[in-house]
């Protein structure tokens, strides 16, 4: 086995890295859906978000393992963070550098590995988005461009928090950080030609509730719908809070049949939260459903556009009957 080597900036990479205060703190949405993201569009059993500290690399995100952090002695990523590209081994066992390695012999028993190398805006390498697999394989060069892609978003995360891509209230993403993990859910639905399908929600009465409750119990409809959105959706699905009362859903790899699927699932649970919260009123929304279709949507801002019109077309039609 090969010990990682030693950056020749270290003591300014650990400086760097400590400088965040993110070190053993609880896990974060936006780090925690790239991850999830990660794990299931390469279809690993392992995605991490790991950081690469003095003596040890610690997990900022983990999909698919239970521990926490391992020595740097025996880190993957230890030896990821000394390049710019992808650092990948196809199959532990062949080489010589990881094929003792108690990470590879022992459980979690890495047979494949890619990392790329999470940098910030003074070059330092402080950690890095990885996938792990138990069997041996490659990345083509579309997986490659996904993965980097991922990775650049996981470094906005580090370097600039102050881009602010999740809603405080709801700690889904905001419109800004939704449009950006979208494109490229979008982006690698067609280049996998899988398909894809947007959710557009509005809360109904949501401005009678302020005005009869007041704000508080406002931000609670919002909160708890978000709850409620999160334990419907698959863990891979983007769900964003747009503003206001408006909420939306991009699932991949999911036709029209399986998104209406997910939004009988949501009115159901919607309606059973109703039937035992006895708040006085009930939490219901009006939907647009929509297809992705990459000629008509070469972004994700006309997919976000249509749906919305339709959904404020049901929303007027249900209002007109009453």
């Amino acid at each position: 086995m090969k010990l990682p080597p030693i950056p020749n900036d270290e003591s300014t990479r650990l400086d760097t890295l400590r400088s965040l205060n993110i070190l053993d703190t609880s896990p974060e949405e936006r780090f925690d859906r790239l991850t999830r993201l990660a794990k299931r569009l390469f279809g690993v059993p392992i995605a991490l978000v790991s950081l690469v500290d003095a003596e040890r690399q610690w997990f900022k995100s983990r999909q698919g393992l239970n521990a926490r952090e391992t020595s740097r002695d025996i880190s993957f990523c230890g030896h990821a963070i000394h390049g710019n590209d992808i650092f990948m081994v196809e199959d532990t066992l062949l080489d010589e550098r990881f094929h003792d390695n108690p990470l590879v012999t022992e459980d979690p028993n890495i047979r494949f590995y890619a990392g790329f190398p999470l940098a910030v805006a003074n070059g330092n390498k402080l950690g890095t988005l990885c996938l792990i697999d138990r069997k041996p394989r490659t990345l083509s060069d579309e997986d490659r461009d996904l993965l980097h892609d991922l990775s650049r978003m996981a470094e906005q995360e580090l370097a600039a928090v102050q881009l602010a891509t999740m809603d405080e209230l709801t700690l889904l993403s905001n419109r800004r950080g939704f449009v950006a993990l979208a494109q490229h859910v979008l982006n690698s639905c067609v280049r996998h030609k899988k398909p894809a399908s947007l959710l557009y929600l509005d809360l109904d009465y949501f401005k009678a509730v302020n005005d009869q409750y007041g704000h508080a119990e406002g931000d609670f409809v919002l909160t708890t719908f978000s709850r409620l959105l999160k334990a419907t959706c698959r863990e891979a699905d983007v769900i964003g809070r747009l503003g206001g009362d408006e909420f939306v859903v991009l699932l991949s790899n999911t036709d029209e049949r399986g998104l209406k699927v997910l939004l009988k699932r949501l009115i159901s649970a919607t309606n059973e939260y109703n039937r035992q919260a006895s708040r006085g009123y009930d939490i219901r929304f009006s939907a647009g459903v929509m297809q992705f279709d990459p000629v008509r949507h070469d972004t994700i801002d006309p997919l976000l556009a249509e749906a919305d019109a339709l959904m404020y077309e049901r929303k007027r039609m249900r209002t007109a009957h009453k």
